[in-house]
């Protein structure tokens, strides 16, 4: 059972460590046009987003799909800046309310993304390790623990931000969306494969 625990420290570790921001930048952004109000929304997509991101780490660490690091490591940025302009690009279409099924589509293929980028960490890991299902259970609690931890994060700013500030949520998803997308395009280049 300690050793259940450790992986759950590592999986929490991984993701909110500060060096790791582009996971912290991803569910930011997929956050950040939400507030408590709606808050079914954000459990489907939370819930979509861990589903993927666990299958993409049982296909990963039992190797029934591999995929290049290096392809996963530029994709990553990729959703980021990808959800950050689908953000800027949904307040014009808000009040049509459709989308949310392309919100969630697109979910769950970055949770896809982003589970084989924490696999690569976590196949590093468990090297030579029999037993993978109780470190994978542990890490990917760990990590889904930290996740509902930043969300619950961005919907409290936004809370501050939109009640007590009285700045309109259009507003703080626009200023937000844009500062995710800046702080992405250097990630961008940095992990270009080409």
């Amino acid at each position: 059972m300690q050793e259940f625990w450790f992986y759950i420290e590592l999986g929490l570790q991984h993701v909110l460590d500060i060096n790791a921001y582009d996971h912290i930048l991803f569910l930011t952004a997929l956050a950040l046009p939400f507030t408590f109000k709606s808050w079914k929304n954000v459990l489907l997509l939370a819930t979509v987003f861990t589903i993927t991101h666990c299958l993409a780490l049982v296909f990963s660490v039992y190797e029934i799909m591999v995929i290049d690091a290096t392809w996963i490591e530029f994709l990553i940025p990729v959703t980021i800046l990808a959800t950050a302009l689908f953000n800027i690009i949904d307040l014009k279409l808000q009040k049509e309310n459709r989308t949310i099924w392309f919100h969630v589509l697109a979910t769950g293929f970055f949770g896809l993304v982003h589970g084989f980028g924490f696999s690569n960490y976590f196949k590093m890991m468990i090297m030579g390790e029999e037993d993978k299902l109780a470190p994978l259970l542990g890490f990917a609690g760990g990590i889904e623990i930290s996740q509902v931890v930043i969300v619950l994060l961005v919907l409290m700013l936004a809370y501050v931000v939109q009640t007590i500030f009285k700045v309109k949520q259009s507003l703080f998803v626009m200023v937000g969306s844009i500062l995710i997308i800046l702080i992405t395009l250097p990630l961008l280049y940095e992990t270009f494969p080409f």
